[in-house]
C-alpha cells in the first residue's frame, strides 16, 4: 500500500530507474497488416488467431498456449490488429538482430499463408480507425483519448512502431543515458519517418504516426521539457513526478467497462480522491500507461521509431546499440545532437529536410557505422546501414520520401496539429 506522495515518488524512482551494467538490449516490433485480396478492408480477428496458431495471444484466444516463436520472441495483438513481435532481451547485438529477423519471417510466412501482409508504413494510408480488440483497457483507452480529439483512435489502431528496449546503466551514467536517448530522439525520428499518409490523406508530416501520439493526448504523450534530460541531473525524480501528475487513463475493474475519470492524477488519488488506497501494482499499471517518446520502468523503452518496410527495423535498432554502447559513443552523441535537442516536432513534421537535424544526423550515422563491428552486428545489418548513409542520411532523405503502395491518390489535406508548439518542448 502507498501511503502518500513521497512514498509513492520513491517507489517511482527506484522501480522504474533500476541501476546495473547495461548489457541487454531488446526490440519490440508493429506492423500495421492487410489481407492480399481486399487491402482497404480491416483483417478480421479469426484470420489472425488462424494465423498464428500456437503462438496467438491469450488476448485473440483465451484457450491459446501463446507460444514463443523458435528464437523466444513472443507475439502480441493491438487494438487495430497490428500484429507485434516481442523478442527476449539479448546481451548480444548480433544474437538479437538474427533472432528476430528469424522470428519475424516465422510470424510473417505464417500470416502470409492466410492472405495476410505487413504494410511498408507506419501509419494506415487507408483505412480508417477501427478497433478490433474489445478489451476493457482498449476500450477506456478510446473513451479517454476520444475526449482530447479524434487522433487517439489513429494512434490506437492505425499506427506501428518500432520499439528498443535498453538497460537504464548505472551510477551517474544514468543521467547521461537518458539524456543521449532524447537528445538523439529528433534526429531518429527524422531519419525513420515513414508515415506521410493518413486514412487517405497527405498530412503534411514526415511521420503522422508521431503526430497523431503527440496530439491524442499530450499530458500522457509529449516528450519531456529539455530540463528534466540535461546529462548532469538524475532524471528519476522528474520522471516520478511526471507520473503521479499525469491523469489516470482508467481505474481496472472486474467487467468488461472499467471507470474513465476525468482529470484525476495518482496524486490526487493518493490524496484521497477515491474511496479505495492506491497501491504498487497500481502505480504500475499506470505507468503503463504513459506513451511518451522514451518511457521508463525498469529500462528504457524507446517508442519514437516509426515502423519500418521489410529488415529496415533493424536500423534503429543497431544505431541506438551503436551510440550507447560506451561512455565515450554516449558523450559524443550528446556533443553532436546537441544543437538537436527538443526540436520533436520539426523531426516529424519535416523529417531531414530540417537542416540542424540532418547534420546531427550525418554524425549520428558515422558513429554508428564505426561501432557496429565492434558489437558484432552482421553484415547484413552493416551493408544496409552503409546504403542508407549513402541514399538517405547524406542526402537528406527519410522512407517518407519514398513511394509506396496506397501513397498514391492520396488528397493533400493537412489535419494534424499536436497542441503543444516546439517552442513549449523546451
Amino acid at each position: 500500500m502507498l501511503h502518500d506522495c513521497a512514498d509513492a515518488q520513491a517507489y517511482v524512482a527506484s522501480v522504474c530507474f533500476k541501476h546495473g551494467p547495461p548489457r541487454l538490449i531488446g526490440v519490440e516490433l508493429e506492423w500495421l497488416v492487410q489481407r492480399t485480396t481486399v487491402p482497404d478492408a480491416p483483417v478480421d480477428l479469426a484470420t489472425l488467431t488462424a494465423a498464428l496458431g500456437p503462438h496467438a495471444p491469450t488476448t485473440l484466444d483465451p484457450a491459446s498456449p501463446a507460444r514463443p516463436l523458435p528464437a523466444g520472441s513472443t507475439i502480441t495483438v493491438e487494438p487495430g490488429g497490428q500484429a507485434e513481435l516481442a523478442s527476449p532481451p539479448f546481451a548480444d547485438l548480433g544474437q538479437l538482430l538474427d533472432a528476430v529477423r528469424s522470428d519475424g519471417a516465422e510470424l510473417l510466412g505464417r500470416l502470409a499463408a492466410h492472405g495476410v501482409l505487413p504494410h511498408p508504413r507506419a501509419a494506415d494510408p487507408v483505412r480508417p480507425p477501427r478497433r478490433l480488440l474489445q478489451l476493457p483497457r482498449y476500450r477506456a483507452m478510446e473513451e479517454s483519448f476520444d475526449r482530447t480529439g479524434p487522433y487517439g483512435r489513429s494512434a490506437m489502431c492505425s499506427t506501428a512502431a518500432v520499439q528498443v528496449c535498453v538497460d537504464t546503466g548505472e551510477g551517474a551514467a544514468v543521467a547521461r543515458r537518458w539524456a543521449a536517448v532524447h537528445a538523439v530522439g529528433p534526429v531518429l525520428l527524422a531519419a525513420f519517418a515513414n508515415s506521410p499518409v493518413l486514412h487517405g490523406r497527405r498530412t503534411g508530416w514526415k511521420s503522422s504516426r508521431w503526430a497523431a501520439w503527440l496530439a491524442c493526448d499530450p499530458a500522457r504523450t509529449a516528450p519531456p521539457p529539455l530540463r528534466d534530460t540535461d546529462p548532469d541531473v538524475d532524471p528519476a525524480p522528474a520522471w516520478a513526478r511526471r507520473v503521479l501528475h499525469t491523469p489516470l487513463l482508467c481505474g481496472r475493474g472486474e467487467g468488461s467497462r472499467w471507470p474513465v475519470p476525468r482529470g484525476l492524477t495518482f496524486a490526487d488519488w493518493l490524496d484521497g480522491a477515491l474511496p479505495t488506497r492506491p497501491t504498487t501494482a497500481d502505480l504500475d499499471y499506470h505507468v503503463s500507461t504513459l506513451f511518451p517518446p522514451v518511457r521508463a520502468h525498469g529500462f528504457l523503452e524507446i517508442r519514437y521509431v516509426d515502423a519500418q518496410a521489410g529488415d529496415g527495423w533493424a536500423l534503429p535498432t543497431a544505431v541506438l546499440a551503436a551510440v550507447l554502447s560506451d561512455d565515450a559513443a554516449v558523450d559524443r552523441v550528446l556533443e553532436v545532437c546537441a544543437p538537436a535537442r527538443g526540436r520533436w516536432v520539426s523531426g516529424a513534421r519535416h523529417g531531414l529536410d530540417d537542416r540542424v537535424l540532418a547534420r546531427a544526423a550525418a554524425a549520428v550515422f558515422a558513429l554508428a557505422a564505426d561501432r557496429l563491428p565492434g558489437l558484432g552486428a552482421p553484415a547484413w545489418v552493416r551493408d544496409a546501414l552503409a546504403d542508407m548513409i549513402e541514399s538517405r542520411v547524406l542526402r537528406g532523405r527519410c522512407p517518407a520520401d519514398d513511394p509506396a503502395p496506397g501513397d498514391r491518390g492520396a488528397v493533400v489535406t493537412p489535419h494534424l496539429e499536436p497542441a503543444i508548439p516546439e517552442g513549449e518542448l523546451a
